[in-house]
C-alpha cells in the first residue's frame, strides 16, 4: 500500500525541469533536448528527520520523479525486505563519470552553444548528474574520425615534432575547461593510451598484432609525460594514468587502434621508464591505475606486476571493462581486493552497442533494457569493491559515431546535428541514479535483498545521511521496506522496470 505523498517544497528540488518526452521503436522514451529547454533534476536535497525521499526513474516513463514520505514505525508485512548495515563499511567511493573521447566533442561542438551548455550542465553541473570523472584518450582511439598520434614523424625517438592535434584543441580541452568550471567537486581527469605512435611497434601499423619495440621504452615514457605535461599547460590537468587501454588486443590482431602488453613486459616498463620517467618530473602524485580490460583476465594479467616491488610502488589501483562481466564471476573483484588491500579498483570502460553486428541496432533510442544492464553492472561491481564507473562515450551521433573502423556503438547520449539536438538515453538516468547522489567520499556500506528480482546497493555520506539505490527488474511494482536496524521503517513502492534512489 503506497503512503501518502508529503509535498516537498522548492528548496528540495531547485531548478528542476521536466523531460520533453520522443518515443522512438524501442521500449522507453528518450528526453529531448534542444535551444529552448533541456529537462534537469535539480537539486535534490535529503528530506528533515523524519522523512525520506525517493527518486523513480521508470521504463515508463517518470525520470527523477522526486516524493517523500514519512517513516513509520511499523514494517509493511507485504514487503520486500531491503536490509542496510550502517555498522558494517566498506570501500570509500570516488566518483562516476565518462570519456572526453573525439566523438564527443566533434559531436558536441557541431551543436549551438546553447545546446551544447545544456549538454555540459547535464553531465557536470550540481543539477544535472554530477560527473567527477573524465577519461582522456592520449591521441587517437576507434572513436576518432582518423588514425594518428601526437608524433607521426617516423624515428622521431627524441620527439622533436610531438604536439597535440586540432582533436585536443576543438573537441576535448574546451569542453574540459568548461566541465571544471560546473562539477560541484574536483574533476578527476586520467589519461589512456590507444596506441603509441605506429612507427614505435613491432607491426608498424595502429591497430592489429604488434607490440612495443623494446627500443622505444624509454621513447615512449617521454611521450606520455609529454601528454601530462601539455594538457596541464592548458589548465587541464591529470589526476591518473591508466599504460594502455585494453593491453592484450595487440596479441589477437585487433582492429582498433591496440598495443599489446603482456605482464612481464608492462611490468618492466612500468619500473624502468614510465614510473621513473613520470616520478622525476614532479608527477609521482597521479593515480596508476594497470590493466585497463575486462575481468576474465584477472587477476593472472595484474599479478607479476603487482608482486614485484620495484613496479608496484608505481601503482595505486586496478582498472577494469564491463564487457565480460556477465561471463566473469565478480568475486574475483573481491579476491584482487583482500590480495591487495592499499589498491583501489575503478570501472573505466563501458558501452552498450558493442556486440551487434553492423550498424543497425548499435544504437537503441529508448531502450530500458540497455539501461538496466548498466545500472545492474554498476551496482554489482561497487558491491564487489569498485570505487565508481567510468562510461565510454558521452555523445555519440544516430548511427553510433563516427568511428574510423566503423565500430559503431551506443551512448547515454545521441546527438542529432541536423536539427540541433540530443537524446538523453535512459541509461543516462541509469547511471544518474548512482552518480548524482553518491558523492566522492561516500562509504558503501553492507546491504541485502529478501527478492530475486531487486537489486541494492547503499552508502553512507559524509553528511551523515544514508541513500540506498534499488534496481527492480520485474513486470509488476513491488512493495518495499528498507530497515536498517533502528527503530524506523522506509515503507514504499518501487514501479514495475524502474530505479529508485532513496535519501533518507
Amino acid at each position: 500500500m503506497r503512503l501518502l505523498v508529503i509535498v516537498f517544497s522548492l528548496l528540495s528540488c531547485v531548478a528542476a525541469q521536466e523531460c520533453n518526452p520522443r518515443q522512438f521503436e524501442y521500449d522507453s522514451v528518450v528526453c529531448v533536448c534542444d535551444a529552448t529547454h533541456c529537462d534537469q533534476p535539480g537539486i535534490i536535497d535529503y528530506p528533515e528527520e523524519g522523512s525520506f525521499t525517493v527518486v523513480t526513474s521508470s521504463r515508463d516513463g517518470l525520470r527523477f520523479n522526486v516524493e517523500t514520505f514519512p517513516v513509520s514505525s511499523e514494517r509493511n508485512p507485504d514487503a520486500a525486505d531491503v536490509v542496510l548495515n550502517r555498522e558494517d563499511m566498506y570501500q570509500t567511493m570516488l566518483g562516476f563519470g565518462g570519456a572526453f573521447s573525439d566523438s564527443t566533442g566533434l559531436n558536441v561542438v557541431s551543436l549551438s552553444s546553447e545546446v551544447q551548455e545544456h549538454f555540459l550542465r547535464s553531465y557536470f553541473a550540481p543539477e544535472g548528474i554530477g560527473y567527477t570523472f573524465g577519461r582522456v584518450p592520449i591521441a587517437g582511439a576507434d572513436c576518432s574520425t582518423r588514425t594518428y598520434s601526437y608524433d607521426d614523424v617516423e624515428g622521431d625517438v627524441d620527439l622533436v615534432h610531438w604536439n597535440l592535434t586540432y582533436e585536443d584543441y576543438d573537441y576535448k580541452i574546451p569542453l574540459i575547461l568548461r566541465a571544471k568550471e560546473l562539477a560541484p567537486y574536483p574533476l578527476k581527469l586520467f589519461g589512456t593510451p590507444w596506441a603509441p605512435p605506429a612507427w614505435m611497434k613491432t607491426n608498424g601499423m595502429f591497430n592489429g598484432s604488434g607490440i612495443l619495440l623494446e627500443e622505444m621504452y624509454q621513447p615512449y615514457a617521454n611521450y606520455i609525460l609529454k601528454f601530462v605535461e601539455a594538457y596541464e599547460a592548458e589548465g587541464a590537468e591529470m589526476w591518473g594514468l591508466t599504460p594502455a587501454n585494453e593491453p592484450l588486443g595487440g596479441f589477437i590482431d585487433w582492429g582498433i587502434n591496440t598495443c599489446g602488453w603482456s605482464s612481464e613486459a608492462m611490468r618492466d616498463w612500468i619500473k624502468g621508464n614510465l614510473g621513473p620517467t613520470l616520478e622525476a618530473a614532479g608527477y609521482r602524485y597521479l593515480k596508476m591505475m594497470i590493466h585497463d580490460f575486462n575481468r576474465d583476465s584477472l587477476p593472472w594479467y595484474i599479478e607479476p606486476i603487482l608482486e614485484d616491488p620495484d613496479a608496484a610502488q608505481y601503482i595505486d589501483g586496478t582498472a577494469v571493462h564491463w564487457y565480460e562481466d556477465r561471463n566473469t564471476d565478480p568475486e574475483v573483484l573481491d579476491e584482487i581486493q583482500f590480495e591487495y588491500q592499499d589498491m583501489f579498483l575503478l570501472y573505466t570502460e563501458a558501452c552498450q552497442g558493442a556486440d551487434v553486428s553492423g550498424s543497425a541496432e548499435s544504437v537503441k533510442l529508448g531502450s530500458w533494457q540497455r539501461a538496466e544492464d548498466y545500472v545492474y553492472d554498476m551496482m554489482e561491481t561497487i558491491n564487489h569493491f569498485s570505487t565508481g564507473w567510468v562510461d565510454w562515450n558521452m555523445a555519440l551521433d544516430t548511427l553510433g559515431g563516427p568511428n574510423w573502423y566503423n565500430n559503431f556503438l551506443d551512448s547515454p547520449v545521441i546527438v542529432n546535428t541536423e536539427e540541433n539536438e540530443f537524446y538523453k538515453q535512459p541509461m543516462f538516468y541509469a547511471i544518474g541514479h548512482l552518480s548524482k547522489f553518491v558523492a566522492p567520499g561516500s562509504n558503501r556500506m553492507a546491504s541485502l535483498t529478501t527478492a530475486t528480482d531487486l537489486q541494492v546497493v547503499a552508502f553512507n555520506v559524509e553528511s551523515g545521511r544514508a541513500l540506498a539505490v534499488i534496481l527492480n527488474m520485474a513486470e509488476e511494482e513491488r512493495n518495499v521496506t528498507v530497515r536498517d536496524g533502528s527503530e524506523f521503517y522506509l515503507n514504499f513502492a518501487i514501479p514495475a522496470k524502474a530505479i529508485q534512489t532513496i535519501l533518507y
